[in-house]
């Protein structure tokens, strides 16, 4: 179904995992360059849309301690109005999942799919560099939720290159904490100066780890004991700059026993934890192809 043929359009906005994450450098404005994987998930928010005549952009759902100005998903769909110089406003409806300040791209997941979706009812035409160029805007993480491929990433975050990797599962977990992330890169001790590595380094499993795991692990109990936890099923990592802890497994049905054995008998375990697929292609770049409304 084309999105125009609708009132309202319902999209995925996946999480994704950093599989791995090392700080190389400062820029002259200060931002840091980062080498890292962006692994995407099956699983994540979903973003609902319909088009106002009015211009308005109102969001519609409550997103708990943030203010609709502050939200990326808002943000965004304000930005493309005033970039495309529509008329045209939106009702926006974020069904979140991701846990906020978990390291796992929520936000930057939900003004994406805004950016992609409002794209196509708004039928402004902008192609997907335009798209993430205005994404970069809003931050480091969104371009690679508009392009929508799990990707090797430079600079701070933006330089992607497309990767294709084999089928993994992952336990994800969130250890309840809602991160600082702008505190953990002032931190004295995390490692800013780490070797530049490439892609066969990665996949060869020469390079590996997260720059930010031990600063965090060091400053929050409950990191530090979800990560000794999840050690009983194999080595976990932590995504971004945390909270969120994940464990990786190559096959389904080890990755299923393993949910089930940490879920097991603990229900704040299970509302805690989510079992997910990575995926090379991401669910909204799935669902958008053919729309056929990309064209400058």
């Amino acid at each position: 179904m084309s999105p125009l043929d609708s009132e309202w359009l319902k999209l995925p906005a996946p999480a994704k995992l950093n599989l791995f994450l090392q700080i190389v450098g400062r820029r002259a404005d200060g931002y840091h360059l980062l080498q890292t994987v962006f692994q995407l998930l099956d699983w994540g928010d979903d973003v609902c849309l319909r088009v106002r005549s009015d211009g308005e952009i109102r969001r519609v759902s409550a997103l708990v301690g943030v203010a609709p100005d502050h939200d990326l998903a808002v943000r965004a769909a304000r930005l493309l109005q005033g970039h495309a110089e529509t008329s045209l406003g939106a009702d926006i409806e974020v069904h979140k999942r991701i846990p906020m300040g978990g390291g796992l791209g929520g936000g930057s997941s939900d003004a994406a799919s805004v950016l992609v979706g409002l794209n196509a009812l708004w039928r402004l035409g902008l192609n997907e560099d335009r798209l993430a160029e205005l994404g970069l805007q809003l931050g480091a993480d969104v371009p690679v939720f508009v392009r929508g491929h799990t990707a090797w990433a430079e600079g701070v975050g933006e330089i992607l290159t497309p990767l294709a990797l084999d089928a993994r599962w992952f336990l994800v977990v969130d250890p309840g904490v809602n991160v600082p992330t702008a505190v953990l890169f002032q931190a004295p001790e995390l490692t800013r100066d780490s070797a530049v590595t490439t892609i066969s380094g990665f996949l060869s499993g020469r390079s590996g780890g997260n720059a930010f795991q031990s600063v965090l692990a060091a400053r929050s109990e409950a990191v530090a004991g979800t990560l000794e936890a999840l050690s009983f099923f194999g080595s976990p990592q932590l995504s971004g700059s945390g909270a969120c802890c994940f464990v990786a497994f190559e096959r389904e049905d080890v990755a299923a026993a393993a949910f089930s054995r940490w879920c097991a008998g603990d229900s704040r375990r299970r509302g805690a934890s989510v079992l997910a697929r990575g995926v090379n292609v991401s669910p909204l770049r799935a669902s958008v192809q053919g729309w056929g409304v990309a064209k400058r």
